[in-house]
């Protein structure tokens, strides 16, 4: 199964709408978003986020329901619950080539805070900086922010498909890294 994570829309209608299409295009049977997806949080001002328009993104997302893992970020309220087709979870696992991977926002558990049993792979977002680590056997990743990296990093995403995860940029797809799992 090919999945595509994602991290941090932040309310942003055009990095929305640029992830379905990417997603469509990868041909990825799963998209996997890690949080934040409508609210610009207090230290993300709106004018920087590109085309702010929570409503849209909630119409691009409620399209591809049935296609979607969504994490609570911190960023992410009940009420957001009221726009969304679909649920968020608190945290989430798959398991990919035979590889267990927990999925969360990064707000509790990240590189420098394992869960205690998070298999064979953490993944997470909240940071905006796109990455895949190794740390103690573990994979350690991070799509990075598709609406605010930061750090001079791309509008990044990943894709995990048999046991491989390669992070790429959101404009062209072009793979920044790539590790096995």
């Amino acid at each position: 199964m090919k999945i595509m994570i994602a991290s941090d829309v932040h309310g942003s209608s055009y990095y929305a709408e640029k992830i379905k299409q990417t997603f469509d295009k990868e041909g990825a049977e799963l998209l996997v978003l890690l949080g934040d997806i409508y609210n610009p949080g207090p230290r993300n001002p709106i004018e920087n986020v590109r085309e702010y328009a929570p409503l849209k993104v909630a119409d691009t997302l409620n399209s591809l329901k049935d296609r979607l893992l969504v994490i609570k970020g911190n960023c992410d309220s009940q009420v957001d619950t009221l726009i969304s087709q679909f649920h968020f979870v608190e945290e989430g696992a798959i398991v990919d080539g035979g590889k267990r991977i927990t999925l969360t926002h990064g707000h509790v558990f990240d590189k420098d805070n394992l869960p205690f049993s998070c298999g064979d792979a953490l993944i997470y977002g909240h940071v905006h900086t796109g990455f895949i680590i190794k740390k103690g056997g573990v994979t350690v990743a991070n799509p990075g922010s598709v609406t605010l990296p930061k750090d001079g990093t791309a509008h990044s995403y990943l894709i995990l498909e048999n046991g491989v995860l390669t992070l790429k940029d959101i404009h062209g797809g072009k793979a920044l890294a790539q590790e096995k799992i």
